[in-house]
């Protein structure tokens, strides 16, 4: 049991840093956009070759 007061807050520090890892990336700007690739790769113009 003693164990257990170690576990419950290190997995809640790890829960903290990963919500405020979510609402970082939230406020970059990861999640705008999360049809445009979809619709990117359908369209005629894509071009898969690798830049030289």
């Amino acid at each position: 049991m003693d164990v257990l007061g170690i576990l419950i807050p290190v997995s809640l520090f790890l829960g903290g840093v990963g919500l405020a890892a979510f609402f970082w990336m939230l406020k970059r700007g990861q999640f705008d956009d999360p049809d445009g690739d979809a619709h990117r790769i359908l369209r005629d113009d894509y071009d898969d070759a690798p830049k030289d």
